[in-house]
């Protein structure tokens, strides 16, 4: 069973990355579920949602304590805790952050085996504009499915149909491809 983590800010569409991931891995044929954790926090509050995927049906319904990935869709959730601690000695992480904001200030938070950075903020605010909270969801998600080949790309930008349309759903693609394109190991 692979399972996943996502750790983000309430408005960044963690909750929505999640079930994207499920649909589209549940369309490629795999179980998965998803569900989120958060409290009755307002926006800007930090959420986690959790999803599962395997090749057998997944009976599992807990909360994930030890993933095998962690996509942190905010690098500021580090100055309150640090959400890589819930992740497997074997893992793998996906972070929010450029190569050289990782080296300066996140290289010594991360015990995952290996690591990954993209600046989906960056992306964020190329497609959607300039918002107080970067709507990172999409591009964290394009950004592992790279890194993870868990899942096809083509599976994702297609799933998104489901979650949004019309201009939404072009964006959302944008977003996910240049991630995908531009997501670099550390």
């Amino acid at each position: 069973m692979i399972e996943i983590i996502f750790s983000g800010r309430g408005g960044q569409g963690a909750v929505t990355a999640s079930q994207i991931l499920a649909t589209a891995a549940f369309a490629e044929g795999m179980y998965a579920q998803a569900f989120p954790s958060f409290g009755p926090d307002r926006r800007g509050a930090p959420v986690t949602a959790f999803a599962r995927a395997d090749s057998h049906p997944i009976v599992d319904r807990s909360v994930i304590t030890q993933a095998d990935y962690v996509i942190v869709l905010d690098p500021n959730l580090f100055k309150m805790s640090n959400p890589l601690t819930q992740l497997k000695e074997t893992g793998l992480a996906v972070l929010n952050v450029d190569t050289q904001q990782y080296n300066r200030f996140y290289a010594q938070l991360a015990k995952a085996a290996k690591r990954f950075c993209v600046d989906a903020s960056a992306i964020s605010e190329q497609v959607y504009g300039k918002t107080s909270i970067p709507i990172t969801n999409v591009a964290m998600l394009g950004a592992f499915v790279k890194v993870s080949g868990m899942i096809s790309l083509d599976s994702v930008l297609a799933t998104l149909n489901q979650f949004f349309s019309g201009e939404g759903a072009e964006r959302a693609r944008t977003t996910a491809k240049a991630a995908f394109e531009n997501v670099e190991e550390v």
